[in-house]
């Protein structure tokens, strides 16, 4: 099933950081399915990224024009060249749900029960809207 997954985060100037086009297979029935799914693709795909590496990194203009939109120009470079593990990365992303660091909003509706059954179709939009910490002391 094809939706499209948009990522906010409410602490930057420009909120909406990629909308992205994701095909999910089984179709997820509830919120804890979307979001297992929707980490365990994340991680594959940087796993997929860590392995295909550029000789001489460039960006053609339309890469340029893009990335510009979204707010970050760069040649997606990692860093860290750890193997990530589905199963942490689940588990933080549920205990970062459980906290209250982030939202996940489906058709404009909240979903708030990990187990509820979530009604989902073709092209929907899902968004998760990540909120961002504040630092700094109390004086």
């Amino acid at each position: 099933m094809k939706l499209f997954v948009t990522v906010k985060s409410l602490g930057k100037r420009k909120p909406a950081l990629a909308r992205h086009e994701i095909e999910l297979n089984p179709t997820p029935e509830t919120l804890r399915d979307l979001i297992i799914a929707t980490v365990a693709l994340n991680v594959q795909k940087l796993r997929e990224k860590q392995e295909s590496i550029a000789l001489i990194p460039f960006l053609t203009g339309e890469e340029i024009q893009a990335q510009g939109e979204i707010g970050k120009v760069g040649f997606g470079s990692i860093y860290n060249d750890g193997v990530p593990d589905i199963e942490d990365a689940v588990n933080t992303a549920m205990q970062a749900f459980e906290d209250g660091l982030y939202r996940v909003f489906v058709c404009d509706e909240e979903a708030i029960e990990l187990d509820a059954p979530l009604s989902l179709h073709a092209g929907d939009e899902i968004v998760f809207i990540r909120f961002t910490m504040l630092a700094g002391g109390l004086w």
